[in-house]
């Protein structure tokens, strides 16, 4: 696991703030490696990193199959019996994951997720690793 960065934690409890029906919100690499984390158990977010590591990857898959894409995910949501997954391209090698309650604004969930990334994207970045390790 990539030791959590300190300064995210204020980030991620101001997007948990501002939507409360956030469980729980997790800053991962396009590898599945938790970067960050905000509420929730520390486990449950080490395996919703390591499962966006794939998600991401299949919604790659299928953009690329869309004409005139570049390929790049930029949004997955998923709707669930009791709550909703969004998973967004957050900077280079970096993805923002959230899970919210049946009850969540889904509009304003995008919309401050949106916000978020875009004022601190450049920071929400994993940079490659070479034999296990972050360079």
């Amino acid at each position: 696991m990539i030791q959590q960065r300190a300064n995210f934690d204020w980030l991620l409890k101001e997007l948990a703030d501002g939507v409360p029906q956030i469980q729980q919100i997790v800053v991962l690499s396009a590898d599945g490696l938790r970067i960050a984390r905000h509420g929730g158990d520390p486990d449950v977010a080490d395996r919703l990193a390591a499962a966006c590591a794939g998600l991401q990857s299949l919604a790659a898959a299928v953009a690329a199959e869309i004409p005139d894409s570049d390929g790049q995910m930029q949004l997955v949501v998923l709707e669930v019996s009791g709550g909703f997954f969004y998973l967004m391209a957050a900077g280079a090698g970096a993805y923002l994951a959230v899970l919210a309650n049946e009850t969540v604004d889904a509009g304003l969930l995008g919309a401050r997720m949106r916000d978020l990334v875009i004022r601190i994207g450049a920071h929400l970045t994993s940079p490659p690793r070479h034999d296990g390790r972050t360079v």
